[in-house]
């Protein structure tokens, strides 16, 4: 052997001749099963090929792998693990200069055939299987250092390769969860262990992957556990791809997400638990991807989520439509629950998602989701919702609500403008009518969410009289410009929602919490002098309707409402330090817990608690008066005009949107119709009929803002998208009709001026203009200069 090694060295050129004859060699003894022979044979190729590295080293290689060819082929698992062992050898050689005519299709099927290994004896087919992943990893080595590596990565290559490792790596027992990257294995596991084997090539390869190539890495794992129905349950699943989203390099994190989506789509109707299981790796994969890159993919993540809970929410009313048939009821009830397992899935991933996004992408998101929830009467929404029927519907609005819950806890803006724009809070705002407890609850939680910048909600949690608020140690802050503008654009929008919140007659215990902690909010965050008076205003007059009772409301519902009263008013008179105004609402708490206990809510919201026949024949000490209220604040500098004048919720449209049945659908009909009824060509008197219509327009423009800016929208759109044509006609029709009815009013003729430096004297009041003039005109009672 020294000798050949020392006759090979000094010629190069006779190493051709060599390994074709030790090639020849050889593939006679392993025909003639002659093993000694042939472990001589592969020991002077393998000492030839790591003495020799020069460029007649090729020709020689060439013969060095149709010999570990032949070793492959033969049937004797000793040979093939010495075949094996042998390329290991030459994958470890690092070549001077790229072979380009080199390729390695055998030896990825034959080494990806050996991990799938059956032999009857466990020892043997462990021993094969190491070999076919060393084997495997060797390719790897050798062709990713090789220029010409890109070959290993086609998808024929890759749909041998993966599944080979990942058949090897289910083997192992006990699969790790936890959140971090897995610890690497020790050396003696990775030779003795096929599955920590299998994982170490599987980490070698995908950190290799570049842009270009990670998508054909990743298919194969989809493919390996849809046949093997490894989703549900998914464990195996889960561990794949946190090896996947921890080998790979960060940038590339969405192109995994985006595989997962796209999968996620392609099992869109497989069962309930299969689509949880990818929901939950795609969790997983998010929560390692949000550390780092996440890429362009984000609102695709989201509109895909969306759009399989609306498929989710879809199956599940279909199941409830047909589950009364026969003795189905069983099977629609199990079905039922494993589609809330897909949809819980769907929000938890949505929320992880978006508490890791930077708050501008968040507002953004923010937007999205609001802009899929349904609303009864409006077609705003982006979300088809056509197959759902009403309790479908209901459902969908559940899980949006839900999701943007998620995705606004922890949000946290300099400004309330930021947290809540106008395109923002009218869209969330409308739920907050609806005729469903749930959904009203859900969006007072997303506002508190919101409002809520200084983490005080959690001390105001439970609706009950706080004796000394001080002991609360409230964060806030002194109000800026930015918040005292959003309070006067958007303040009555927001109190005539709790009003009309409150005096909802399926509300429980918890919609009374919640509106009670968001007028703590608003008071903590937004509130100066004047804000504080509109909110005592919004008090006592949700005091007033619970006595008059003009909607009918259950007695529950009236004294919950008086037992809000009292908590926020005891709050708000503490907040502000008002002595005056302490000792008033403490007089009236005090003599409430003696003779009327069911208007507090430490008592009303108890069980089996007393309630009063009526409230008309209650003592007025038991109630907050408007004018003790406004003499305590008024001598402490306070402007307590406005105090005097009760407080009407704003009259919009939206409760028809909400399906709502109450007098502003009958304004809305006479608007729409008077206007029709007057004749275009009559003259309308000066003297104008005093209608409530009348009174809001002078009282409220914003209604009229709208409408043109809903004027402005239709014109800018109508140019933009109607033919040249159209506009140019109608434009040119339009200036017709203009000249000839000018003409006609102001009797214009149109003459040239009569030498270039005429003037004209057009006199106006007690003044006199000169101007050079174009025109001549003559005006019989009008003047224009």
């Amino acid at each position: 052997m020294e000798k050949l090694t020392f006759y090979a060295v000094s010629a190069p050129e006779k190493l051709d001749r060599i390994g074709s004859y030790l090639a020849e060699r050889l593939s006679r003894d392993v025909v003639r099963h002659r093993s000694g022979y042939v472990l001589i044979a592969m020991e002077a190729l393998d000492q030839l090929l790591m003495a020799c590295h020069s460029q007649s080293i090729k020709p020689f290689v060439e013969s060095f792998l149709h010999m570990v060819a032949k070793l492959l082929e033969s049937g004797e698992p000793k040979l093939q693990v010495l075949g094996t062992n042998s390329f290991v050898k030459f994958a470890n050689i690092e070549e001077d200069t790229p072979s380009y005519h080199r390729r390695y299709d055998f030896f990825v099927s034959r080494f990806s055939a050996m991990c799938h290994s059956c032999d009857s004896d466990p020892e043997t087919r462990t021993e094969i299987r190491i070999a076919g992943i060393r084997g495997i990893q060797g390719v790897v080595r050798k062709t990713v250092n090789d220029e010409l590596r890109a070959t290993i990565w086609e998808p024929q290559h890759m749909d041998k390769i993966v599944p080979s490792l990942l058949f090897n790596m289910q083997k192992i027992e006990e699969v790790d969860s936890r959140i971090g990257p897995p610890p690497s294995p020790s050396a003696a596991d990775k030779e003795e262990n096929p599955a920590v084997l299998a994982e170490n090539c599987l980490r070698e390869l995908l950190g290799r992957a570049t842009f270009g190539n990670m998508n054909n890495a990743v298919r194969p794992v989809f493919a390996h556990l849809d046949h093997h129905r490894l989703w549900d349950p998914n464990e195996f699943a889960v561990h794949c791809f946190k090896i996947i989203m921890y080998s790979i390099q960060a940038q590339y994190s969405h192109h995994v997400i985006q595989e997962i989506l796209g999968h996620l789509d392609a099992r869109k109707k497989d069962s309930p638990r299969v689509r949880a299981g990818i929901i939950q790796v795609l969790l997983e994969a998010v929560a390692i991807a949000a550390k780092g890159s996440i890429g362009p993919t984000v609102l695709e993540v989201f509109n895909t989520l969306l759009k399989h809970l609306r498929l989710s929410v879809e199956f599940e009313a279909y199941d409830l439509q047909g589950g009364s048939i026969s003795s189905a009821n069983l099977n629609t009830s199990s079905k039922d629950s494993d589609e809330k397992i897909v949809q819980n899935a769907i929000i938890q991933t949505i929320g992880f998602f978006g508490s890791n996004l930077p708050d501008y992408q968040r507002s953004e998101i923010m937007m999205f989701i609001m802009g899929k929830v349904p609303v009864f009467g409006t077609s705003t929404h982006t979300l088809d919702i056509s197959q759902l029927g009403d309790l479908g519907t209901r459902r969908i609005q559940i899980m949006l609500l839900r999701s943007l819950l998620m995705v606004t806890s922890g949000y946290k803006a300099k400004t309330i403008v930021t947290a809540l724009p106008g395109s923002f809070l009218d869209p969330l705002l409308s739920p907050s009518l609806m005729e469903d407890y749930e959904l009203r609850q859900l969006v007072l939680e997303v506002m508190h969410n919101l409002m809520d910048r200084h983490d005080n909600r959690a001390k105001l949690r439970g609706i009950r009289i706080i004796p000394d608020v001080a002991d609360l140690k409230i964060k806030r802050e002194k109000i800026c410009r930015q918040d005292t503008s959003f309070m006067k654009k958007n303040g009555q929008q927001l109190y005539r929602h709790i009003y009309l919140g409150c005096k909802e007659e399926d509300n429980v215990q918890k919609n009374y919490e919640l509106l009670y902690t968001s007028l703590a909010l608003i008071t903590i965050e937004l509130a100066n002098e004047e804000v504080v008076i509109d909110l005592i205003r919004l008090a006592i007059a949700l005091q007033d309707s619970a006595i008059i009772n003009e909607d009918n409301l259950p007695m529950f519902h009236r004294c919950g409402i008086m037992a809000l009263v009292a908590a926020y008013l005891n709050f708000v008179s503490q907040m502000i330090a008002v002595p005056a105004f302490c000792q008033h609402v403490s007089k009236v708490i005090e003599i409430r817990t003696m003779e009327a206990p069911y208007f507090l809510p430490e008592h009303i919201f108890r069980d089996k608690c007393m309630l009063p026949k009526s409230l008309e024949k209650h003592d007025k000490n038991l109630y907050f008066l408007t004018n003790k209220i406004a003499e305590s604040l008024g001598g402490s500098g306070y402007s307590v005009e406005r105090l005097s004048v009760p407080y009407v919720p704003q009259v919009t449209d939206e409760d028809r949107l909400s399906r709502r049945k109450s007098i502003v659908d009958t304004v809305s009909i006479q608007v729409d119709i008077l206007p029709n009824s007057i004749p275009s060509d009559d003259v309308v008197s000066n003297t104008e009929e005093i209608t409530f219509e009348a009174l809001k327009k002078a009282i409220d423009t914003s209604g009229m803002e709208e409408q043109e800016k809903e004027k402005r929208r239709l014109v800018i759109e109508k140019f933009q998208k109607a033919p040249f044509e159209e506009i140019a006609a109608q434009c040119e029709s339009k200036a017709n009709f203009l000249h000839d009815r000018l003409a006609q009013i102001l009797e214009l003729t149109i003459r040239p001026p009569p030498s270039p430096s005429g003037t004209l004297t057009i006199t106006s009041g007690h003044a006199q203009y000169q101007s050079v003039p174009v025109y001549e005109m003559k005006f019989p009672d009008l003047c224009v200069y």
